[in-house]
């Protein structure tokens, strides 16, 4: 497999995300002012990036994210592989006390190491894995795509890294995300290496 450099970032900032309104895969909203605001200084600091391609998930947020690079005329592919993780009947909800209780004790259980523990009505992070691995190998297997950039979601970029990087799933949230943060990685044709954790360094410039 050839070498490739891959910048991975979180969508912008949404209303959902300001009034804690739980997103995943269901909810299919769009950017706020600030998520936008963000995009632009992302934007502004990696346009002389030459990126070969932009892969989005299939929701709206992620494309307009990189939505500037695609108007430049990086060619753009939508992969409903690389979806938020799905929240079941969570979505589209505020997150009350007991609705928080409940989100830290799946937390808890993934990081025990029950991965197929599925949210109810949604997916667990082995389902999500299963639905990603072949968005994942489709990204991989364009060698002529030196350099991409792949914009997605908090929980989903953290089982990512896990699949990248062959961390156990139980360890997902060592890699911790703000909007728009970014996280690059290299392949050097065997492995990847993990060069800039969760940076927001374009944000604080804007």
């Amino acid at each position: 497999m050839t070498s490739k450099k891959i910048y991975v970032v979180r969508h912008g900032q949404t209303d959902y995300n300001l009034q804690n309104i739980v997103q995943g895969s269901g909810v299919d909203s769009d950017l706020n002012a600030r998520g936008r605001e963000q995009a632009t200084a992302f934007y502004n600091v990696y346009k002389d990036v030459r990126f070969d391609k932009v892969y989005t998930s299939a929701l709206r947020r992620t494309r307009q994210s990189v939505q500037m690079f695609i108007d430049d005329g990086v060619p753009v592919e939508s992969l409903a592989g690389l979806n938020e993780i799905s929240w079941g009947t969570k979505e589209g909800h505020r997150i009350t006390p007991d609705e928080d209780e409940y989100y830290h004790y799946m937390l808890k259980q993934w990081q025990a190491g029950d991965t197929s523990l599925r949210i109810e009505g949604g997916e667990s992070p082995d389902d999500v894995v299963k639905r990603m691995q072949p968005a994942v190998d489709h990204i991989m297997s364009r060698p002529e795509e030196k350099t991409v950039l792949v914009c997605m979601h908090g929980r989903a970029i953290r089982i990512l890294l896990c699949m990248l990087l062959q961390y156990p799933l139980r360890c997902m949230d060592t890699f911790e995300h703000q909007n728009l943060c970014l996280y690059l990685l290299d392949h050097n044709g065997s492995f990847f290496t993990l060069d800039r954790y969760n940076d927001t360094t374009h944000l604080r410039l804007s």
